[in-house]
């Protein structure tokens, strides 16, 4: 008899960060890195909210990387309190 395989379903996670992303060419800019690193992420920006918000949702990704991510690209991040 087969063994049985048990299939682990990850949550999806969402983490909103505040960022100091001037614009929307810097934005898309980010936002492709990120995709490149972050494989299957939705993500996208809110840059009219004073804290420039920049949104995540996914289901392998954490705060760390994505803070990580973006300060290689010049830019300050920190999850939303």
């Amino acid at each position: 008899q087969a063994p049985a395989i048990k299939l682990f379903r990850m949550q999806t996670v969402v983490e909103v960060f505040k960022t100091t992303v001037p614009s929307k060419k810097e934005a898309t800019t980010i936002i492709e890195h990120l995709q490149s690193q972050l494989r299957g992420a939705r993500i996208n920006f809110d840059l009219d909210d004073r804290d420039r918000i920049l949104r995540l949702e996914g289901k392998d990704f954490s705060a760390e990387k994505v803070m990580l991510l973006v300060k290689e690209k010049g830019y300050w991040c920190d999850v939303l309190q």
